[in-house]
């Protein structure tokens, strides 16, 4: 792989790890296994028949988990302590190095891009879990499914427009995070107050 693949892979495996980790890792590890895509050997581990297994049912879960409001935050509660160690493992594997320093950079920045992602997504479905339909909720998770196989796709197909979206999305979060918190300490402040009759 060149240099500009190898970037997108390690950086659309942490992103997607935010999102979807367990249908991240069956996904590319499927693709792979049929030969669909072409994994380094330190990601080799992907295609293993028990990970397929493991992945492969834990997606379906978190699909079944994800459509449900409530059941989905508390998911993503639970997923912040796999998703960000997840998005750094990928990261280093997609490196492939033998550089502990490079392989140690990678960790910190796809841990780090795991965690913005998964920090958004959680927020946003936490404020959207405040309107009483559940329409929104699954429209948004579907949302979410479309977003994490376009990218998939991009960063296979069209590395560079994938690192060039990659780019707008981290700002797109830098600027959403804060307000996400500032919308979801309202929330919670709303919730211990009596109501004004």
């Amino acid at each position: 792989m060149d240099a500009i693949s190898t970037l997108a892979l390690a950086s659309g495996l942490s992103w997607a790890s935010g999102l979807r980790l367990y249908l991240t890792v069956f996904a590319v590890g499927m693709m792979a296994k049929f030969g669909v895509i072409t994994l380094p050997d330190s990601l080799a581990i992907l295609t293993h028949p028990g990970v397929i297994a493991a992945s492969g049912l834990l997606s379906v879960i978190e699909f079944l988990a994800d459509k449900i409001p409530y059941i989905d935050s508390i998911w993503d509660s639970v997923h912040t302590f796999i998703r960000i160690p997840a998005g750094a493992l990928l990261a280093m594997g997609a490196m492939n190095t033998g550089d502990p320093a490079i392989a140690a950079i990678a960790g910190l920045l796809g841990g780090s891009l795991a965690g913005a992602t998964h920090l958004t997504k959680a927020g946003s479905r936490a404020l959207i879990n405040t309107s009483p339909e559940p329409v929104t909720n699954i429209a948004t998770s579907f949302g979410e499914e479309s977003l994490l196989l376009t990218g998939g796709w991009l960063v296979f197909a069209h590395p560079m427009v994938f690192l060039g979206l990659l780019a707008a999305f981290v700002l797109l979060m830098i600027w959403l995070i804060p307000r996400l918190w500032r919308g979801i300490k309202s929330v919670l402040g709303g919730i211990g107050k009596p109501s004004q009759s």
